[in-house]
């Protein structure tokens, strides 16, 4: 029966890092490996709203693929920041940023978290949306293509669908049925 490949990996290419060192036992040298242990000292919160407790307190976390998150939530991250408010063209754009699992870090988890940014998202994704109805309906592309080229049938849409300020006030108001 074949090995599995994992297996196969591990006799013809083994892992990078081995700490072997020799032992005398009962006159017999043996050869003993030793595990990997890496640990791994940092402050990961960013600016958490919670002072984390002091070094002394702290201990060390196994983290793996199946507890991520878990620990992620623990930790906490975060960050408030100030950015150039790139829409408006003048003053600065508060953000805070909060990471409790790992999907967090993605460019779209992390639009989502700016309302502003949010908004725009929402409205790319309509577009998309409203492409996927255009593509093989001719005569709904036709139609949205003569409404934007021709201003004044747009115009009169935007009428249709609510009065404009001025009209509105230059209407004289109906006497109400008695």
């Amino acid at each position: 029966m074949a090995d599995s490949l994992q297996k196969w990996v591990g006799r013809n290419r083994p892992p990078r890092v081995q700490i072997t060192y020799d032992v005398e036992i009962g006159g017999a040298v043996e050869k003993k490996e030793l595990p990997l242990v890496v640990g791994l000292l940092a402050d990961l919160s960013g600016q958490p709203l919670v002072a984390p407790p002091k070094l002394k307190a702290r201990r060390l976390v196994d983290i793996d693929r199946d507890n991520f998150n878990e620990v992620m939530a623990k930790i906490a991250p975060r960050l408030d920041l100030s950015v150039p408010d790139t829409f408006k063209k003048d003053g600065n754009l508060k953000i805070e940023l909060n990471f409790t699992e790992f999907d967090h870090f993605h460019p779209e988890s992390i639009v989502r978290q700016v309302p502003r940014l949010a908004k725009l998202l929402e409205v790319r994704q309509q577009l998309r949306d409203l492409l996927g109805k255009l593509d093989g309906n001719d005569e709904l592309d036709t139609m949205l293509e003569n409404i934007v080229q021709n201003t004044e049938e747009l115009k009169a849409l935007q009428a249709d669908g609510s009065p404009a300020p001025a009209e509105a006030e230059a209407e004289p108001a109906e006497p109400v049925p008695s």
